[in-house]
């Protein structure tokens, strides 16, 4: 005979709210097994997942084929069978960096317009410690008309994605767990044990696993501004921060994060929702919105960087012009969200430069829409003053940097600010 968690998960019926980087993988990793509706609002993502295209590139069309159980949807009323609802839609920050928690509780709403006695909703969307409780139970609630605890339940099960990442998969990564009481904890965290191999690590409360999924970026983070901060002061006096890296790294204890442009949905994201938790509980962090502070300057010192190298060669920074190579957040990823090559290429704007942008990876188009940037197809040949590798996209590293120096001029500085190649073909490293 079953027993109880069991036997729920036999009747399990999965709506995922949010189709992205984070919902549509476990769309499709659940709809191997069980009943799934993946709804998003926006028709022209579901109209390319029904043809078998994800934009993401998270999910391959064999991948999408696989799961012969997942239909999608723009319509909430198509997620009124299920119940269970996982809720997987972005969580950013305002031009304040402040939490926006804006697409979250237009989630609720969405979960709560469906839900019926018995259902559990999971969120996996990013958030502060007390989140889940706090802000989106009480819409739930207010939305149904239902009580937490007496009529559903709730579980808050971080999402772990790396955007791009081939090897680190959904299935193959630990999932914590976490429910508003003990059976509601059994039950997401059955639920997950099905189809992530790797296992789960079920927490003692939701705000335990709210937490530790907010420090996991911010740990980043702040190990990235300490490498960042440490290549400034290499700089400044004359030695190669890699090299320095390289020495130090022979150490079995040394922890090998290299300095750059942090931007993205996570690591520039996150850390604000844990240091507007502490601030509104009457904290002020320090070490974190400092690291937050010199991860977001990177951009203009780059540029500042580069310019120096230029005026040491003798280039006029007067109509020069200048090539940036990447524009995505990250190498091999089309997503360009909070990228910190804008503040390269604005930088570079402000010196007075010319600058295009090249970048095969990321959609022109939704470039163009969401920052009036125009990216170019394909470079030409001796036209640029200066070439930065801004983003180690896969298809730059094969290109080599006997090729991309050719898109410089006789006299040119090539930036290789992602250390893809060995210092000696480069002008200048970060």
């Amino acid at each position: 005979m079953l027993d109880p968690v069991a036997a729920w998960l036999e009747t399990a019926r999965i709506g995922i709210i949010g189709l992205g980087y984070v919902g549509l993988p476990l769309a499709v990793e659940f709809g191997k097994s069980f009943p799934v509706t993946g709804f998003d609002i926006s028709e022209r993502r579901i109209e390319s997942l029904r043809k078998g295209l994800d934009h993401t590139l998270e999910t391959s069309r064999e991948e999408l084929q696989s799961a012969e159980h997942l239909t999608y949807t723009t319509s909430s009323v198509d997620l009124e069978d299920c119940n269970v609802m996982i809720v997987a839609v972005p969580t950013p920050i305002d031009k304040l960096k402040r939490p926006d928690l804006t697409d979250l509780l237009s989630a609720c709403r969405v979960a709560g317009s469906v839900l019926k006695p018995g259902d559990l909703v999971i969120f996996e969307s990013t958030v502060y410690p007390g989140c889940t409780e706090e802000d989106c139970v009480p819409v739930l609630e207010a939305v149904s008309g239902l009580k937490l605890n007496e009529d559903f339940h709730v579980g808050y099960s971080p999402e772990r994605v790396n955007p791009g990442d081939r090897e680190h998969r959904l299935t193959d990564v630990v999932k914590v767990t976490s429910g508003s009481n003990a059976e509601a904890l059994a039950r997401v965290d059955a639920l997950y044990g099905a189809i992530v191999t790797a296992g789960t690590f079920p927490t003692e409360s939701i705000k335990v696993a709210e937490a530790a999924k907010v420090i996991e970026n911010t740990q980043r983070d702040l190990n990235i501004a300490l490498v960042n901060e440490l290549a400034i002061i290499f700089n400044r006096m004359g030695i190669d921060t890699q090299s320095v890296l390289e020495a130090a790294g022979t150490k079995w204890n040394f922890l090998h994060f290299r300095p750059g442009l942090v931007g993205g949905h996570c690591i520039g994201v996150d850390p604000y929702y844990l240091t507007h938790k502490a601030e509104s509980i009457g904290y002020r962090p320090e070490i974190i919105l400092a690291g937050r502070r010199l991860n977001d300057g990177m951009g203009r010192y780059c540029a500042s960087q580069l310019i120096q190298a230029m005026s040491r060669k003798g280039i006029p920074l007067k109509d020069s012009r200048v090539l940036l190579m990447g524009f995505a957040f990250k190498e091999n990823c089309p997503d360009t969200r909070n990228t910190l090559v804008t503040d390269l290429y604005w930088a570079l704007k402000e010196y007075g430069c010319e600058v295009d942008v090249h970048d095969p990876v990321v959609s022109a188009e939704d470039v163009l829409a969401h920052t009036g940037i125009v990216l170019i197809d394909q470079p030409s040949a001796g036209a640029y003053d200066a070439t930065v590798l801004a983003v180690g996209h896969d298809v730059f590293r094969q290109l080599g940097s006997a090729k991309i120096r050719k898109f410089g001029r006789s006299k040119h500085v090539f930036f290789d600010l992602k250390h893809l190649f060995d210092r000696a073909d480069s002008d200048l490293r970060l």
